[in-house]
């Protein structure tokens, strides 16, 4: 796995909308606070166009933009400005070849979900599940959520994860696990599932998030992966922020009982309340390092290699 260089004060970075758009005016605050991190800012052309009310430009005209950003010396890291939808549309003209001779630093979540999968199953790249310039940075970047990124885009070979302070990393079932760490938001992983995109959790380590779901959805979801065999096929489960996912009909039952539930017969290692996802803070993870766990220790470590 290429994992990117470092991003040092005065690199360029490169902002886009892989999904879905912003305004104007949106964009103009995201680029200024990206200026204001100490960085020189290209915005891609694509990123206040609007289709349908919910698309920035076709997929093939979002794969042109974010192939650009690869191939751009001057860009040493491509930050998504949000997600939203319509990712899953570009995936078909992704050139691997041409983003696997450029590696960099590349930043999202939610329906990035597709793009770390394409990047770290088919282009060899660690790519970083953190904190968007819309959705996160220019509002709300506090400080646990500025250090938890800046400590995975610049880390040094080995490194553990840490929750912000007053978040305990909790159990769902015991173990230690070790494997290249994937996943990303659960419902945009189910979309993939049976398409040439699809994630592979065989000897991973599977993380999973969610946000605005019901039940009833979390559980046709999660069962899905049961019955798709990637539950069983992972060597060990980090779940993530699970937001307003609470089941306001019957309170306690959740999440995690579905999920105790999906694992039936799977003694698959589970750690949970992990704070990465749709919450603030919001921690930074690195999709295609190694990552182990032990959930005795209840410590994440992260191990990885620059190019």
């Amino acid at each position: 796995m290429k994992y990117p260089n470092k991003l040092n004060p005065g690199d360029t970075v490169g902002i886009i909308c892989p999904s879905s758009p912003i305004s104007e005016e949106r964009l103009a605050q995201c680029a200024a606070v990206m200026e204001k991190l100490g960085y020189h800012v290209i915005a891609s052309d694509n990123n206040t166009t609007n289709i349908g009310g919910y698309l920035a430009d076709s997929g093939e005209a979002r794969a042109r933009e974010l192939h650009k950003m690869f191939e751009n010396p001057e860009i040493r890291a491509i930050f998504c400005i949000r997600g939203g939808d319509g990712g899953n549309r570009v995936m078909e003209y992704l050139d691997a070849e041409l983003i696997r001779r450029n590696p960099k630093i590349f930043v999202g979540y939610s329906d990035i979900t597709n793009f770390h999968a394409f990047l770290t199953q088919k282009c060899g790249m660690v790519t970083f599940h953190g904190p968007m310039v819309s959705s996160n940075i220019v509002d709300d970047f506090d400080p646990e959520t500025s250090a938890s990124l800046f400590q995975a885009i610049n880390a040094d070979l080995d490194y553990d994860f840490s929750n912000p302070a007053g978040y305990d990393i909790k159990v769902l079932q015991p173990g230690k696990a070790r494997g290249m760490l994937t996943g990303g938001n659960l419902a945009v992983m189910m979309a993939g599932i049976g398409t040439p995109y699809e994630i592979d959790v065989k000897d991973r380590i599977l993380f999973i998030e969610e946000v605005h779901e019901s039940m009833a959805h979390i559980d046709r979801m999660l069962f899905h992966l049961r019955n798709s065999g990637k539950l069983e096929a992972a060597n060990g489960i980090i779940l993530g922020q699970f937001t307003n996912c609470e089941n306001e009909d019957v309170p306690e039952y959740g999440v995690l009982e579905i999920m105790r539930e999906a694992l039936d017969g799977i003694d698959t290692p589970v750690l949970y309340n992990i704070q990465t996802g749709h919450g603030n803070p919001m921690m930074t993870i690195p999709f295609g390092a190694e990552c182990s766990f032990d959930t005795e220790t209840k410590k994440i470590h992260f191990s990885v290699e620059r190019e």
